[in-house]
């Protein structure tokens, strides 16, 4: 599938059972963002952001890609929100997005084929969305994927340290557990 696509093209691409599953996660995890923060900017962002990151996941696994027609918009819709609803924060979302960001580009730059530039920017957005709390659903992120590639390891055997895992899962999931356990 091509990078450039529209937002919609991407979503119909998707096997139908897939396109329900996104469906289904998105409203539970945006009902749970107003469940767990109320009616407030805070759950408005991380509705949002939860929104995206499921549908950037199932995009993920499907096809290896990180659409720029969802992460880009989602990016300034967030950071845009964020710095009319905490204006006293404004530092601290720029921050947090451009380090996030910078913390996966260096490696791009280092090892191309062990990381795309939609990680790079699925990690600014994380950023916006989370400030500070950025550095642990990062951490979270770059765990969980540790794990699953340790247990290919133990499972395939060398072999394994050729097989390429799509990275972007693992961001979302770091940012959604920071998003709902993590407070403000």
């Amino acid at each position: 599938m091509h990078p450039r696509l529209s937002a919609i093209a991407h979503i119909r691409a998707l096997p139908r059972s897939w396109q329900l599953g996104v469906a289904g996660a998105s409203v539970a995890l945006a009902a749970g963002c107003f469940a767990r923060f109320g009616l407030s900017a805070h759950a408005l962002v991380g509705a949002i952001l939860a929104v995206a990151l499921v549908l950037l996941t199932a995009i993920d696994l499907d096809c290896r890609l990180l659409p720029d027609a969802i992460v880009l918009p989602t990016l300034a819709v967030v950071l845009v929100l964020q710095l009319l609803f905490y204006p006293d924060r404004a530092l601290e979302w720029v921050l947090a997005a451009l380090a996030a960001a910078l913390f996966f580009f260096i490696p791009m730059l280092v090892y191309p084929a062990g990381m795309g530039m939609g990680d790079v920017k699925l990690a600014a957005l994380l950023g916006a969305a989370l400030g500070k709390a950025v550095a642990a659903a990062i951490f979270l992120g770059v765990l969980s994927a540790a794990l699953v590639a340790l247990f290919l390891l133990v499972r395939e055997g060398l072999s394994a340290r050729k097989k390429a895992i799509a990275f972007g899962p693992f961001l979302a999931f770091g940012g959604l557990v920071v998003l709902f356990l993590g407070g403000r």
